[in-house]
């Protein structure tokens, strides 16, 4: 039998979790702290691999660091809907979800959520443990930076960049660069705030 560690219990991980049954796991085992059912870290052993379904940016580096640090196996899973271009690059870690659409040439950093339905146009770059939402839509070279959160049906024009741990607002319209840790949203997007 298949095993998989699914690292995250919440709606979230049942998420994952479908996509590694649809993957070819047939034993989805829950890593959540030790709360209720699901064993804690300490339980894990190394006979299958982890995935990642934390939706905090920040917590799912840190345990992505934690687990490579003591040499578990993370891996990336594509739901089999998804479209990815055969040139485009995907980091260890990373969850596509269903519906998905990855264009030519677009760089997918490690331990990204690339959430339901969302469009990543050709010759964008993604960098590490950033979580594009359900039904997102980035232009082509756009450039999202590390630890972003962008919301759902947010879409962003060609050629933009959004800095790091910046959080997008849902159904926000980006048509100018966001700098880093900044909060905003809306339509046109606009910074509201700092993300301390």
């Amino acid at each position: 039998m298949k095993k998989i560690y699914i690292y995250g219990a919440s709606g979230h991980g049942r998420v994952v979790a479908d996509i590694a049954s649809a993957c070819g796991f047939e034993q989805m085992v829950f890593v959540d702290d030790g709360e209720n059912e699901y064993i804690g870290f300490d339980a894990m052993t190394k006979d299958a691999p982890a995935a990642l379904a934390i939706g905090d940016n920040k917590t799912r580096k840190k345990v992505y660091e934690q687990l490579l640090a003591c040499g578990f196996e993370i891996i990336t899973l594509v739901h089999p809907s998804a479209v990815i271009s055969v040139s485009a690059i995907i980091e260890v870690g990373t969850v596509v979800m269903a519906n998905v659409v990855v264009n030519p040439h677009a760089k997918i950093g490690r331990g990204v959520i690339l959430n339901t339905a969302c469009v990543i146009e050709h010759d964008n770059t993604i960098e590490d443990f950033v979580h594009i939402s359900p039904n997102v839509a980035l232009a082509g070279n756009v450039w999202v930076k590390e630890l972003t959160h962008i919301g759902i049906s947010s879409c962003a024009k060609q050629g933009i960049t959004i800095g790091r741990e910046s959080i997008i607002g849902a159904g926000s319209v980006i048509v100018k660069d966001i700098k880093d840790k900044k909060i905003a949203y809306g339509n046109p997007c606009r910074v509201k705030g700092k993300n301390e």
